[in-house]
């Protein structure tokens, strides 16, 4: 029998049916649940897309987690910030895979809010720890003579803790008795979250996204402020300070862009979808999301220099280590 992310047919005395079967039912009702009925399908191709992208997910930040991690030189506040992302996107990738393979092999309630628990405390991380890097990053710029000092480092364990501290409480509440299997009415788009648990997770989203507007428009003004100072004490031409800050700007609108087209279709549908809408719409919102984890690591970690040079070594072992080395600031990056 599979256990299998479909939809719940609330015509037929709550009997469930497959996903594909209900998808040609406009009535009936189309929220994500678990089911033992057999398929007419082996297997969800919603489901396939996200076990690959979990595949991705999990392959790219497993990368990037061994770098830090066995690099001494990268053992520092701003690498720690993206190590978390990274490990965050990583068990999100893991997530997604488990989470099929449990769909289609072992039929329990229990292992369901288990999963379920596990990618809302790793999605719900990845988010938080963006958010911690955002922080990060305005410090470096805001208090620039006092980044390098262990008031950074206290600061920066003290994000890590309460991300990860929250992020892990979010988590629990599936497995701890905040869910709709016994009470199918209070069922959200994605069961067996309830929909007050849903919509706490989406408006959590909305806080957190705002919270990073405002840092980065902050951050772009200061950056701005410096690049047009530096042009004035070397008489550069007017030109020179759009072409001096054209670089961070972009950088800038990438990540925000990236995070608000991936997460916001999601987060929007899980305040205005309801249980009784069609599957499709719940996938085609979670799908784009989930892209989100697998483009962190090349923002955030691929294109900085010092990564690059870490992968160098690693692949190639032709290294050859001359001059002196320093760990640049978030600001830099």
């Amino acid at each position: 029998m599979n256990e299998s992310l479909v939809v719940n047919d609330s015509s037929a005395a709550g009997e469930p049916v497959p996903w594909m079967e209900a998808e040609s039912l406009n009535q009936h009702n189309s929220s994500l649940e678990l089911s033992t009925a057999p398929l007419e399908f082996p297997v969800n191709p919603w489901d396939i897309m996200l076990c690959m992208s979990g595949t991705v997910i999990a392959c790219e930040n497993a990368i990037v987690v061994a770098i830090i991690f066995y690099t001494p030189t990268l053992r520092t506040p701003m690498f720690a910030l993206i190590g978390s992302l990274a490990t965050a996107d990583l068990l999100a990738g893991m997530g997604l895979i488990l989470n099929f393979v449990f769909q289609y092999v072992i039929s329990s309630e229990t292992i369901s809010l288990i999963t379920v628990g596990f990618l809302v405390a790793s999605f719900t991380a990845s988010i938080s720890s963006l958010l911690a890097i955002t922080v990060d990053r305005y410090f470096s710029l805001y208090n620039a003579l006092t980044y390098f000092s262990d008031k950074t480092l206290q600061y920066v364990h003290l994000m890590l803790i309460v991300t990860w501290g929250v992020s892990l409480l979010l988590g629990l509440l599936p497995v701890l008795g905040w869910n709709c299997l016994h009470e199918p009415a209070s069922c959200s788009i994605v069961r067996p979250l309830t929909r007050s648990n849903v919509m706490l997770l989406a408006t959590s989203f909305f806080a957190i996204f705002v919270l990073m507007l405002t840092l980065y428009f902050k951050i772009c003004k200061i950056v701005c402020r410096h690049a047009h100072q530096i042009a004035l004490q070397q008489h550069f031409f007017v030109t020179s300070h759009y072409v001096a800050t054209k670089k961070g700007i972009s950088t800038l609108a990438i990540i925000l862009g990236t995070f608000g087209a991936s997460w916001l279709p999601f987060a929007i549908y899980c305040l205005v979808g309801e249980r009784e809408y069609p599957s499709v719409y719940t996938y085609a919102t979670l799908l784009p999301a989930t892209y989100n984890s697998m483009i962190n690591p090349i923002i955030y970690a691929y294109r900085n220099t010092e990564i690059q040079r870490s992968i160098y070594m690693l692949l190639c072992g032709c290294f050859q280590a001359n001059g002196s080395y320093r760990s640049r600031s978030p600001s830099e990056v």
